[in-house]
Formats: structure tokens, C-alpha cells, sequence
């Protein structure tokens, strides 16, 4: 069987920059393990699956380890090659996902995404490995949580630079992922995004947990726009809007591998 593939830089307009997506369009569905396989032969941090469902697709993303409840560069990624390369007349797209529905739609030279707002809320008692994990030093603002991800607020961006996790110490936090943030020197905030028991000890560029960060920062700054960056080695933009109780999320992509991936 031959399984056409697209590889799609998320969050970036250069190839070698921000967060690569496998994209693989369907006409139906593999079962669910040669879904999670290909993903592990892929071994991105996300693989993004979707077959049409009247004038919608049907999304889905896998780790190289597991399925996941949302992906914001793979499904900016998704909708890239749909609205690209393969429906080229088209200006938006929905997703029927695990999270609801999300559309995008073409916004200039960007897409913008149309993800729910999960605003966090304060962990009254961080995990020990939560600090064991991320280092004694620098110390931490604060942290905050929601059902998935620990969000560990620091000083300033050279802080959140500088943390060197223990990822072996912060796969135990499973089911949980660990984002850290501050105030940015050249956007409004920075963040980035550890989730080592999924398969990806640094993910470079995380649109989901913007959902999360989007919500603190825009009370925080008291601004419903903002400039995001993700400062891992990759690194990568985004813009964001806060609209009631949904985050608009925009980003550029760039295609850097088309083909067929042999399966079977």
C-alpha cells in the first residue's frame, strides 16, 4: 500500500525552522495500529490523519508513542496542504477533532486557527518532579496547571532559555506535559514545551498549549493580541488573539518533503 505523505514546517516560512508535521491525507481509515506505527516510523513529534466526512475532515494526531486530544502545528499543517496543494480554491477548512471542531481559514500571507481557550488555573502543590525535573535554578514564578500540562512561570526569557530538563525525571509526571514561559525581549511572551513521555522531549514549536498561555498573558499584559515565540533550537512564531472563550492562533508553514511513505 502506498501512503502518500507531506511534510510541513508549522510556525515558520524557512525550512529548518519551526515545528515538522507529517501529514498524511486518507480516503479511509487504517486501523489504529498502522496509524500509530507510521507515526513511530515517522518519528515527529506529531503525525496528522484526515479523511473527509461530508464538507468537513475528520482529524486525528498521533505521537510516535500515542493519540493525542489536540495539535496545533499539525493541524495548521493539515490544513496548509489541504488549502495549498490539494483544494488550492478553497479559503478555509473545518476539522471534526477530539476537541471539537476547528477551522481554519486562509488570513493574508498566515492561516489562522479557531482553537478553544483553556485557561489555567494555579497549582496549589507542584509535583517534586515537577522541580526536580526542570532544575533548582533558575527559580520559578510561579506555576499553574490544567488537566494536561503543568505551566511554570518564569522571570524572563533568558530564564526559560537557560533551564536544561531532567527528561527522564519529567516523563513520571505522565499524563501530563510541561510548558515554561516569561516575558519576551523581542515578542510579548516566550515559551517552551516538554513532553518526554509522548515521545518528544522538546517539542519546537507547541500551538496547544497557546490555548493555555494566550489566556494567562492576555490578562497578565491586558492585550487581546499578542506576539508569540517559542525559543527551543528550531524556534518559531505565532500570532495570537483571545475571542471570548476561543484562541485564535496564525502561523505560516513551508512544504519540505512530498511523497509516498510503502506500507503492508
Amino acid at each position: 500500500m502506498s501512503l502518500p505523505i507531506f511534510h510541513v514546517n508549522a510556525f515558520t516560512d524557512k525550512p529548518f525552522r519551526g515545528n515538522p508535521a507529517a501529514v498524511c491525507p486518507l480516503t479511509a481509515w487504517l486501523d489504529d495500529h498502522e496509524l500509530q506505527a507510521v507515526a513511530a516510523e515517522n518519528n515527529l513529534s506529531e503525525t496528522a490523519y484526515f479523511v473527509r466526512e461530508s464538507d468537513h475532515y475528520r482529524l486525528r494526531w498521533f505521537t510516535p508513542k500515542c493519540e493525542v486530544n489536540l495539535c496545533g502545528h499539525a493541524t495548521l499543517a493539515s490544513a496548509f496542504v489541504l488549502l495549498t496543494i490539494l483544494e488550492p480554491e478553497s479559503h478555509g477548512v473545518r476539522f471534526a477533532t477530539r476537541s471539537g471542531i476547528l477551522a481554519v481559514q486562509r488570513d493574508g500571507g498566515q492561516l489562522s486557527m479557531d482553537f478553544p481557550a483553556l485557561p489555567p488555573w494555579t497549582c496549589g502543590k507542584p509535583p517534586a518532579e515537577l522541580k526536580s525535573g526542570l532544575g533548582p535554578s533558575p527559580s520559578p514564578v510561579s506555576v499553574l496547571q490544567i488537566k494536561d500540562n503543568y505551566f511554570v512561570v518564569y522571570e524572563s526569557e533568558e530564564e526559560v532559555r537557560q533551564v536544561a530538563p531532567n527528561f527522564a525525571i519529567l516523563e513520571a509526571l505522565h499524563p501530563a506535559g510541561v510548558a515554561i514561559t516569561a516575558p519576551g525581549t523581542h515578542a510579548d511572551f516566550v515559551s517552551r514545551y516538554f513532553a518526554p513521555s509522548y515521545g518528544i522531549p522538546e517539542d519546537p514549536v507547541t500551538g496547544s498549549t497557546h490555548c493555555s498561555l494566550m489566556p494567562y498573558w492576555s490578562q497578565r499584559l491586558g492585550k487581546a493580541s499578542l506576539h508569540a515565540q517559542q525559543v527551543s533550537e528550531r524556534g518559531g512564531e505565532l500570532r495570537c488573539e483571545l475571542a471570548g472563550d476561543r484562541v485564535i492562533l496564525k502561523g505560516k508553514a513551508v512544504l519540505t518533503l512530498q511523497g509516498s511513505l510503502l506500507i503492508g
